[in-house]
């Protein structure tokens, strides 16, 4: 709750939750605020008006209905994908950090390996693999955001590792469960959770980008990348269908990335700039 108040008391933290719990709030109750069924036919592209705010697209779909429905699925498939990279990422930098040795070794060899890969190329193999659809999309951004996050914990790890109390605890016996668990997790919270809340954006833009290369969400289910994808025939005739996927992609990813600063900045004021 500290924390929570620091970050509301912080004028761009503020902006940051208020964006985020928006656009929460508008994925969850987006059957009950979208004024049409994301996949209903009507007159087709019709420019944006009292009926139709964003206008319709090439099958006369309702653009506002379905960037609404677009907003589930993006951060769906987002909150999703960075939990498995997150759970996956913790455990095995936990162990890289606290083991070091050859353990370490193998872990950073494999997580070089994909890091050294651009994170969409990554997730791009991964879904050719996988195949196309919801699932297949949150494994391959999951295991694209592996690297990030085993590296954020193997570095708090290893610092932790350190501390006075730390090397107290090794010296009295106590078992090696307890004092990851008591002892050094605590100090991982903060790196750890400022890296979900930055990851979280990174997810919905490669999810945006394999839908609108046509290996991500498949239609007819609305995501914000396929959007676009069925925009580009017609962007003379009706930019509407474009820009507004666009501009909360846009959005969405910039008030992540405000959370995710100031939250840095509120749980490590060193590394506020």
């Amino acid at each position: 709750m500290e924390t929570l108040r620091k970050l509301w008391a912080d004028p761009m933290g503020k902006i940051g939750m208020i964006g985020v719990f928006l656009l929460i709030a508008m994925a969850i109750f987006a059957p009950m605020l979208a004024p049409y069924p994301y996949d209903q036919i009507g007159m087709r592209f019709q420019p944006p008006s009292g009926e139709h705010i964003f206008g319709t697209d090439e099958f006369g779909r309702d653009i506002f209905s379905r960037v609404l429905y677009g907003a589930r699925v993006s951060i769906q498939v987002g909150v999703i994908a960075v939990g498995i990279g997150a759970v996956c990422g913790y455990l095995l930098g936990l162990v890289a950090g606290y083991f070091e040795g050859v353990v370490d070794r193998v872990i950073m060899c494999v997580m070089d390996v994909l890091f050294a890969f651009p994170s969409i190329l990554l997730a791009i193999f991964i879904s050719a693999v996988l195949g196309k659809g919801i699932g297949p999309t949150m494994v391959a951004i999951g295991i694209v955001n592996i690297p990030v996050f085993c590296r954020t914990v193997r570095a708090a790890v290893i610092s932790a590792k350190g501390l006075e109390y730390v090397q107290n605890a090794k010296s009295v016996g106590v078992k090696t469960w307890p004092i990851l668990v008591h002892h050094i997790s605590p100090n991982v919270v903060a790196p750890f959770t400022v890296q979900v809340t930055l990851a979280l954006s990174g997810a919905i833009l490669t999810e945006a980008t394999l839908s609108f290369l046509g290996m991500g969400i498949q239609p007819p289910s609305p995501s914000w990348g396929s959007m676009l994808s069925e925009a580009r025939s017609d962007m003379t005739r009706a930019p509407w269908m474009a820009l507004f996927p666009l501009l909360f992609i846009v959005v969405t990813i910039l008030v992540f990335n405000i959370l995710g600063d100031s939250l840095r900045d509120v749980l490590d004021p060193k590394l506020k700039v």
